[in-house]
């Protein structure tokens, strides 16, 4: 494990095809959610991938936050937020986040620059309500980071995430124009259900196990070495440019 992580990736944990969330004794109600729930696939044949590093994200970061999702283009914002969000309303969303209920991942660049987050919103399960234990993803990439695979890993990192806290089921909430966003869900194995210019995907968790933990443990703490690598990097970039213009 401690090898795969030097090496730049992590090797898929290894369960039965049918593995069902539903079996685990701590999740709460047994209920099913209002979409149909594909099993996330736990046997994943892809090869090995470079590993990216996506920390977590708390209270101080919310200037990035907001720079990062002021920094998207009109059709992003439209597509992250399901309307043309103003600089003033995405300023008053990055005010309500609740990092102690909910979750933030980012992925900085090499200047620190926020160029990739998502948001786990975690929602507990209400027996009276017929809810099961879910959270909802959402994420946005700028338009630099395009197309270099950072929603998904976004995503496969909230999954694990999510099924170590007790998760039964992670869903989508997009436009049905969102292809980008959908596709990620598809690939993951999510059940899409469209509603006229809506889609909900819906996708089963495995049980969380000690291979997962384990995974989430070092994928953090060495997310946090990269982010700390960086900063170092970045303020001796800052204090050479500082002393050339002395």
């Amino acid at each position: 494990m401690i090898m795969n992580l030097i090496e730049g990736s992590f090797p898929p944990e290894r369960r039965p095809a049918d593995a069902s969330a539903e079996s685990r004794p701590d999740t709460g109600p047994t209920a099913t959610p209002s979409a149909p729930v594909a099993t996330a696939a736990a046997n994943d044949r892809r090869p090995p991938r470079t590993w990216v590093p996506i920390r977590s994200l708390g209270p101080r970061h919310r200037e990035r936050i907001l720079a990062h999702l002021q920094s998207l283009d009109e059709r992003s914002r439209y597509l992250r937020f399901g309307h043309q969000a103003s600089d003033a309303q995405i300023a008053r969303y990055v005010d309500t986040l609740d990092f102690e209920h909910d979750e933030v991942f980012g992925i900085f660049n090499r200047r620190l620059e926020l160029i990739a987050m998502a948001h786990l919103a975690y929602r507990r399960a209400d027996a009276s309500r017929g809810r099961i234990a879910s959270a909802e993803f959402g994420v946005s990439v700028v338009t630099k980071a395009r197309r270099r695979g950072f929603g998904a890993r976004l995503f496969e990192h909230a999954m694990l995430h999510a099924r170590n806290r007790g998760v039964v089921s992670i869903f989508i909430h997009a436009l049905s124009e969102n292809t980008a966003m959908l596709k990620i869900a598809r690939d993951a194995g999510a059940t899409l259900q469209r509603d006229g210019p809506e889609c909900e995907a819906w996708l089963a968790l495995p049980p969380d196990s000690l291979v997962s933990h384990l995974d989430e443990f070092l994928g953090d703490r060495a997310a946090e070495l990269d982010y700390r690598l960086k900063e170092h990097a970045h303020s001796m970039e800052n204090l050479f440019k500082r002393s050339e213009k002395a």
